[in-house]
């Protein structure tokens, strides 16, 4: 006799919310783990994933800028790190050293100056340089608990930084986080990046999810003197690879010295020097996202 699915879920009246039935083949644990993360999330009204398929592209600096933007464009708005092996996002925001306030078993996120709410790894390291020796099981379970266990009350975005490649740590977040609004793409100029970017919007369709569009960073080097660009790793590659994959392209970010700085100092570009190229890049990728997201909000009506 099949035992009754569960339906114990009362965070809201919608009836069609995923986490108030068990699913068939679902154990008790995996059910209220689900159940628990989905009660979290559900008071969140968009969630992005930036992903790419190649480490060093500058996707933790895409990340947090992007979060930095919409919480500077009035948006409340959480960032989660779980880039457990390079654990920046810290740094880059100027929160090395902040603690997490635990509060009956909740984890409350430290801010920034903007409100910008963020939970990382980093912030449960015990000294900044100590590395994360896990195996897979332990990534898994602590990104679990990270999404289970971390209250963000109500928000309007939340920005996932994933680790790069298409491995468990970015499998695992796209299944358990429920109806995401779609992926943000990060690679640079170069066919070496390119390739494994690639694999990253076919990992997306894999899993049914949207991409919102591509990053192309370090497109260019702008001169701090002059403003001219010069194209070290070629420039262009990032959209003539989304028009081949009939994805969004949302814009180009060029290397900045500025940009190297304003991260060492834990100072986001986003926020600095208002009319800047740097700045106008991050501004136009800011609202060709959130036009992706309204459009596609559009057409599902």
């Amino acid at each position: 006799m099949a035992e009754a699915k569960a339906t114990s879920c009362s965070t809201c009246k919608e009836t069609r919310c995923s986490a108030k039935e068990q699913r068939p083949n679902e154990t008790p644990e995996m059910y209220a783990d689900r159940m628990a993360i989905e009660q979290r999330l559900c008071r969140i009204d968009h969630k992005i994933i930036v992903l790419s398929g190649k480490g060093g592209v500058g996707k933790s600096t895409m990340a947090a800028n992007m979060a930095l933007w919409l919480s500077l464009s009035d948006k409340e708005t959480g960032l989660l790190d779980i880039d457990f092996h390079g654990p920046s996002i810290p740094r880059l925001l100027n929160l090395e050293g902040a603690s997490i306030d635990v509060r009956n078993k909740t984890m409350i996120p430290p801010e920034t100056d903007s409100g910008l709410k963020v939970m990382s790894l980093g912030f449960m390291l015990r000294g900044r340089d100590d590395a994360v020796i896990w195996r897979g099981p332990m990534k898994i379970g602590a990104m679990k608990q990270l999404l289970r266990d971390t209250e963000w009350g109500d928000l309007d975005y939340l920005v996932v930084d994933c680790p790069p490649g298409t491995g468990d740590e970015p499998l695992s977040i796209c299944q358990w986080i429920e109806n995401p609004d779609g992926a943000v793409v990060v690679t640079t100029p170069q066919e070496l990046a390119l390739l494994d970017v690639r694999k990253s919007i076919n990992f997306c369709r894999t899993l049914d999810l949207p991409v919102l569009g591509v990053v192309e960073n370090m497109s260019g080097f702008a001169c701090p003197q002059c403003g001219e660009i010069v194209d070290i790793f070629k420039k262009g590659g990032g959209e003539q690879m989304a028009r081949e994959m009939s994805v969004p392209f949302l814009g180009r970010v060029p290397i900045d010295p500025e940009i190297v700085r304003s991260g060492d100092a834990g100072e986001l570009a986003v926020g600095q020097k208002a009319g800047s190229g740097t700045q106008q890049a991050f501004d136009s990728i800011g609202k060709a996202i959130l036009e992706q997201i309204t459009g596609s909000q559009n057409r599902s009506k």
